[in-house]
């Protein structure tokens, strides 16, 4: 990504109060307007931002037309009911954005333009980063591949189709996610993202950890978040391993900046605890897992909150 394109997407680039996103246009698909939902707390009284990228689950008419896929295997992609898991965040005084449209369809936890020249009829942009190794996974900004490996479409886009769906929705929501950081960091002097996800409850045929936390290898954020994060979910009795399998992706990567008070840490939920993998219904682990995340974001709240530890102090 160029100079000017990290500019844009700066996360502590001022941003003006109750911003809109009238520069970006409109989707081709009405029926993802509004692309993004923050629930706000009356009053933001935690340090905290979480954000919830994969949840999104409207998918539009002429994405169904476009797709070899059906409807079911498209939401395996998703990070199914992942923003509801956390929908507590604005009753405990924090924020919480969610993208309403769905990963399959444009993946914002990626460069803005990690596109595959495969997927597109004409020639891309020259800012375009086609060689990275997520489009060479066909996991790019818009994605070639669901996550078991299927092809996606039926045939080739326009390059314009591509890039308007980037300016439609990649641009909202990182409009949004940059404006709420810019506000927390304003008020409290440091702030902590806390972008949130879910991950199939095997990889490689082996059965993975309940919990993922991922801070890009000590890089993202101080690591006492981390260390609050493990022990209270340990404490709860939940399975926990850092970094590995996923350490975390472009958001946390991008706004993690310690040095600056900007903290970013990845949570990953085993898939298992709460849902049927293959209807995509939640189980009765569902209330157990919603009522322990509260439980831990309380005692991130209480170690960084109000007159809690200073998250920009402590990552010095």
């Amino acid at each position: 990504m160029s100079t000017r394109q990290r500019d844009l997407f700066d996360p502590l680039k001022a941003v003006a109060p109750g911003q809109d996103h009238a520069a970006a246009p409109r989707p081709a698909e009405p029926e993802l307007w509004p692309p993004v939902e923050v629930s706000d707390p009356t009053s933001q009284a935690l340090p905290l931002v979480f954000s919830s990228p994969h949840s999104g689950c409207i998918y539009p008419d002429a994405f169904l037309s476009a797709t070899r896929l059906d409807p079911l295997a498209l939401r395996r992609s998703e990070d199914a009911f992942v923003d509801d898991l956390f929908a507590f965040a604005s009753d405990i005084g924090a924020p919480l954005l969610r993208a309403r449209f769905p990963r399959a369809f444009l993946d914002v936890n990626r460069e803005a333009f990690e596109l595959d020249p495969r997927m597109f009829e004409g020639r891309l942009p020259s800012y375009a980063n086609t060689r990275s190794l997520r489009v060479a996974g066909g996991l790019g900004t818009i994605a070639r591949l669901v996550s078991d490996g299927q092809e996606i479409y039926a045939r080739r886009m326009s390059v314009e189709e591509g890039l308007e769906r980037v300016a439609a929705l990649y641009q909202p929501y990182h409009d949004e996610l940059r404006r709420l950081l810019v506000r927390t960091l304003t008020a409290f002097n440091h702030v902590l993202l806390v972008d949130c996800h879910s991950m199939p409850s095997t990889g490689n045929d082996r059965p993975r950890a309940d919990i993922v936390l991922g801070d890009r290898y000590g890089t993202s954020c101080a690591p006492i978040v981390l260390d609050v994060m493990e022990y209270e979910l340990r404490r709860l009795g939940y399975s926990v391993h850092r970094n590995k399998p996923y350490a975390g992706g472009f958001i946390t990567e991008h706004y993690g900046n310690p040095k600056a008070g900007c903290h970013a840490v990845q949570i990953e939920l085993n898939r298992a605890l709460y849902m049927d993998e293959a209807t995509l219904i939640p189980n009765r682990g569902f209330e157990p897992l919603r009522r322990d995340l509260r439980v831990m974001s309380l005692a991130l709240a209480e170690a960084f909150g109000g007159q809690g530890l200073d998250l920009k102090a402590a990552a010095e």
